[in-house]
Order: C-alpha cells, then sequence, then structure tokens
C-alpha cells in the first residue's frame, strides 16, 4: 500500500459529501417547481408579482432565524430557544416602548441588547460548563417563553406603535419592495461572506468535523462557538422587532413554532443536523420551499393545520436524507480506501 493515500481519506469523503449535498439541494430545486406548477393550479393569483413579494415579506422573521441558526447547526450544535427569544424580545421591547416610554430607536437597542445577552447565556453554559447545547436552549426555549409570559400574565398585549415604525414591517419602498427585505439581504449577505469568505468560517466547519481535532490545530472552539450562539440571540432579537412591525402589537406568544420552521428550512437547505457542512444560500432554498408550501396552501383554501403537518414531514424527511447521505460518504470512501489498498 502506498502512504500517499492515507492524506486523501479525508478530502474524498468531504468532496463525496458536497457533491450528495448538491444533488439534495438541485432535488430541492426541483421540489420547489413542482410546488409552483401545483398551487398556480389549485392556488388563487398564486402567480402574481403580488403574491411573489407577500412571500418574501412574510418569510424574513423566519428567515432571519434559519440564517442565524446556520453556522450554529454547522458546527454541531443547536439553538431551540430562538422562537421563544422573539417572545420575550417583543415583550421587552412593547413595554421600553409604552410602560417606559422610551423612543423607538432606543427600545430597539435595548432590545438587540437583550438578545446578545441571551446568546451568551447560551453560550456560557455551552462552552464553558460544558453543558450540551440541546439541553441548554430547550432551558432557554422555557425560560425565555416564561418570562414573557410572567412580564404580561399571558394577557397583556402592547399595541398602536407609531406608524413610522410598522412602515418596517408592512410599507413597501419605490411602492413595491417591501420594506424589510433590505434589511434581510444585508444579513444574508454578512452571514454569507463570514461563513463562506473568511477564516472563522473555516473553522465552523472544522469545529463541526471535530471539535476536539480543531483544538489540537489551534483553532479557539469556544470562542467561535460563543459568537455563534450570541450572533443567534442578536437576530432573534431583531426577527422579534421586525414581526412586533408587521402585526402592529407585541405579545408573549410572537415566534411560537418559529424555531421549527427555521431548522427545517437550515436542514432541508443541506446542512447536516451533525454539523460539518452547510451553506448559507442551501437555506435560502429551504426556507423559499417552506415559504411558498404555506402561502400555497392558503391560497388554496387549505386548512392551516397542513402545513404544520407537512413541515414536520419535511423535517424528518431532511434529516434521515442528511444521515443518508453521510452514510453513502463513509460507504464510498471505504470503498476507496479498499481500492487503494488493493493497488
Amino acid at each position: 500500500m502506498s502512504l500517499t493515500h492515507q492524506p486523501q481519506l479525508a478530502p474524498r469523503t468531504t468532496r463525496l459529501r458536497l457533491a450528495l449535498i448538491a444533488n439534495q439541494q438541485a432535488a430541492l430545486v426541483a421540489f420547489i417547481a413542482i410546488e409552483l406548477i401545483v398551487f398556480s393550479i389549485i392556488g388563487t393569483n398564486f402567480l402574481t408579482i403580488t403574491n411573489a413579494l407577500e412571500i418574501l415579506r412574510l418569510s424574513v422573521e423566519i428567515g432571519l432565524l434559519a440564517i442565524a441558526l446556520t453556522p450554529v447547526i454547522i458546527t454541531g450544535g443547536i439553538d431551540l430557544s430562538v422562537g421563544s427569544l422573539m417572545g420575550l424580545s417583543a415583550v421587552i421591547f412593547g413595554t421600553l416602548w409604552r410602560d417606559k416610554h422610551f423612543p423607538i430607536p432606543a427600545a430597539i437597542l435595548v432590545t438587540l441588547a437583550l438578545g446578545c445577552a441571551a446568546g451568551s447565556l447560551n453560550a456560557l453554559l455551552i462552552t464553558r460548563f460544558r453543558i450540551p447545547a440541546l439541553i441548554v436552549t430547550l432551558g432557554g426555549y422555557s425560560l425565555f417563553r416564561g418570562l414573557a409570559e410572567g412580564l404580561t400574565g399571558g394577557i397583556d398585549n402592547f399595541t398602536n406603535f407609531p406608524q413610522s415604525f410598522v412602515f418596517l414591517g408592512n410599507g413597501y419602498v419605490l411602492g413595491i419592495i417591501p420594506a424589510q427585505l433590505p434589511i434581510f439581504i444585508i444579513i444574508v449577505i454578512a452571514f454569507w461572506l463570514l461563513l463562506h469568505t473568511t477564516i472563522i468560517g473555516r473553522s465552523l466547519v472544522a469545529i463541526g468535523f471535530s471539535p476536539e481535532g480543531s483544538r489540537y490545530a489551534g483553532i479557539p472552539v469556544n470562542r467561535r462557538i460563543a459568537l455563534v450562539y450570541i450572533l443567534c440571540g442578536l437576530i432573534s432579537s431583531l426577527s422579534a422587532i421586525i414581526y412586533v412591525a408587521r402585526v402592529n402589537q407585541a405579545k408573549a406568544d410572537a415566534g411560537i413554532s418559529y424555531e421549527l420552521l427555521a431548522i427545517t428550512a437550515v436542514v432541508l437547505g443541506g446542512t447536516s443536523i451533525f454539523g460539518g457542512h452547510g451553506s448559507i444560500h442551501g437555506t435560502l432554498l429551504g426556507l423559499l420551499a417552506i415559504a411558498i408550501l404555506k402561502r400555497g396552501l392558503l391560497l388554496a383554501d387549505q386548512p392551516g393545520e397542513l402545513a404544520g403537518i407537512l413541515t414536520g414531514v419535511l423535517l424528518i424527511v431532511s434529516i434521515s436524507l442528511n444521515q443518508s447521505l453521510a452514510w453513502l460518504a463513509a460507504r464510498r470512501s471505504s470503498v476507496g480506501e479498499l481500492s487503494c489498498v488493493s493497488s
């Protein structure tokens, strides 16, 4: 056996996985095309510019969560608290504006700081105390929602925000572009650059493959993991602010089930739930598939519960597909190793 073949095993596996993910994303594009065809037939006014803009407008909040969750999941982590943090952020924002008489910009800044603090709490427990991310963020899921309900008694509702603020969620720039869409595009570009063009992004992928190996390679694993959870908290609060502007009210139930939709978009787009690979553009494809599904069912006069059922099915199928792709890549790599040995 030639020793020169040994270092090629990891790159071979990586290339196989990337090729399989590309095939998964191609299948996702085909699925989106099928959605468009089906809903254009059974839905009312589905293939219109107005409906396309509405899909974009209604997808921003979940899209922000999905974008922020992508690097978290790439590192092999998870954050189940993003939806609950949206609820807490909405309540804090409403309290600051109505009861504490903060100007809207000041209330926004404090709310974003709250998101960073919540993300920092998750990061501290995960990196310093070595508590699994699933347990930490599941606790955050209950903690943040409980705080939101405690602050409002479960019934208080902040509403009648200034029209200048409501414009952020319901207005249109130049008469056609949803006002929140430029914010979403800026966040997408920022995360794409971070994940795909920087050393930090490459280190996140390495951590997802092997945290211990990354430590031996000199990567500051704890700092990198802390960064993605802090960013996730920040974006969750930003999503809450846009949500409040869109519905013109802040309640403790803001963001309920949003974490499921966001995680589904990430995994559906080819990011491995086990960490090690993923992409922002894949997440955008997954988000588009879910947004079209929800909007299409609405325009086809189908029960709203059906969207939740199908989203759950998509999540299970995506995770199963991820596992199958990982197994197939490992199997093909093993076959390649055997051929190297025999040669």
